[in-house]
């Protein structure tokens, strides 16, 4: 992999409103989905295990006070997560782009190596993203699809072709008809992204082969 192909910067680490408590659903039309993602549910109970997954980490960490005082966003990052991970896919699929087992672990050791050693990684991602160690291949198979997705489409470190690869993921999110139980918010297509959140998922291409923005 090229050095100024290495990573799309994909920022999850925004500050976000405050999610709501997970127990009942609010939508009438989908009772007990997160959200519904072209046609597919995204159930409560998958983001509560996400969600899950992350404090039982954060709270094994040396910074546990720290990392539960800190992300009460949680709920809705997670789910902002979930989401765009389906838009991406429908991006990868429409454009004939894949990631391989051996990809996604070749770019995980780049990453361990950038990052000073796998526990260096992990805690990296879970204070500045809220991932949990088993939740980190999904997070790099992203990345490599990411990587491809703009090798394949020609884009370029540039104003425009930030915004070429913003179209395409607004135009995917439209064709997947996103719709989010007005519980977490809703789904923004033209910033590809819940509603609330403060900053866009899809950064320039860094050229900075540095940490998973410090980490995405």
């Amino acid at each position: 992999m090229h050095r100024r192909d290495r990573r799309i910067a994909l920022s999850v680490s925004a500050a976000l409103l405050a999610a709501p408590l997970l127990t009942a659903c609010g939508s009438d039309a989908h009772p007990g989905a997160a959200a519904v993602v072209g046609g597919e549910r995204i159930e409560v109970s998958t983001l509560q295990a996400q969600v899950k997954d992350v404090r039982a980490a954060q709270a094994a960490s040396p910074q546990a006070a720290q990392l539960l005082g800190t992300s009460g966003d949680l709920n809705r990052r997670k789910l902002n997560g979930l989401i765009f991970d389906r838009v991406v896919s429908k991006v990868a699929e429409d454009n004939g782009v894949t990631a391989t087992r051996a990809e996604t672990q070749a770019t995980r050791a780049a990453f361990v190596r950038q990052s000073g050693g796998e526990d260096r990684l992990a805690a990296a991602l879970l204070q500045e993203q809220g991932v949990a160690p088993d939740q980190i291949d999904e997070v790099v198979r992203r990345n490599v699809l990411m990587n491809k997705i703009a090798a394949k489409l020609g884009i370029t470190e540039t104003p425009e072709g930030q915004k070429k690869l913003t179209d395409v993921f607004t135009a995917a999110s439209k064709d997947l008809d996103i719709d989010v139980n007005p519980r977490f918010g809703a789904w923004d297509d033209a910033q590809v992204q819940l509603a609330a959140a403060a900053s866009p998922w899809l950064r320039q291409i860094s050229q900075d082969p540095g940490a998973v923005e410090a980490g995405a």
